[in-house]
């Protein structure tokens, strides 16, 4: 009696050039939606990025999809500088100065009302990468907080508010060139989280969770 050979399961894996159009895809539409807001046309999107429609809507099949996985790729971007800078051993506040300007480089200030005006702030894609990002900077935060060099009464609401309000003009405003004082202004703003404090902050530390809250529970 012959033994049955077993079946091999075919893994099927994105081709190299698919998975180049999507990375291009959500290159251009990041570029675009800051420039432009979410409302930008897709077929423009395609055009910058260098591919047909089809291929757009292929990868994504509506606006909100695209939206959607672009914030996500800005935050796993996010995720992956805060990781590097917990990694590097040293100076527990310079880690948290340099995870600051990479995430002003991600234009996340652009970026960060797409996520309530455009699609569902609870879908489990955005909740992860939220969760990781948001994870990964209290840690960044509580290390420097412990070696004495992070003033005590600020959280991760503080930090983010701070990065995507200094970092760049809101998404649509067509005028880029306050860019070139990104970097010296975050500056300035961390160096105002240095303890010793030398104010006292009006009420209390911002959490992830006040972010979270509808207005009309402020």
């Amino acid at each position: 009696m012959q033994t049955a050979t077993p079946v091999r399961r075919k893994v099927t894996r994105p081709r190299a050039d698919a998975q180049r159009n999507r990375e291009r895809i959500l290159a251009a539409a990041q570029e675009m939606f800051v420039e432009h807001g979410p409302e930008v046309p897709l077929d423009e999107v395609a055009r910058r990025a260098g591919v047909g429609n089809a291929t757009v809507y292929r990868n994504f099949p509506d606006r909100d999809a695209l939206v959607r996985e672009v914030v996500c790729s800005v935050m796993d971007r996010m995720a992956r500088a805060a990781e590097v800078a917990l990694a590097q051993r040293g100076d527990a506040f310079e880690a948290l100065e340099r995870f600051v300007h990479a995430a002003a480089d991600e234009r996340i200030s652009a970026l960060c009302p797409m996520v309530s005006a455009t699609f569902d702030q609870h879908h489990p894609d955005l909740e992860a990468a939220r969760n990781r990002v948001e994870g990964l900077v209290g840690e960044i935060m509580g290390r420097a907080m412990a070696t004495g060099q992070l003033r005590g009464d600020v959280g991760v609401g503080d930090l983010m508010v701070a990065v995507a309000q200094l970092s760049r003009p809101p998404a649509g405003t067509k005028c880029l060139r306050g860019d070139r004082f990104t970097h010296r202004h975050l500056q300035l703003f961390l160096d105002g989280l240095r303890a010793p404090a030398r104010t006292t902050l009006p009420g209390t530390a911002i959490t992830v969770e006040d972010l979270r809250r509808p207005c009309e529970q402020s």
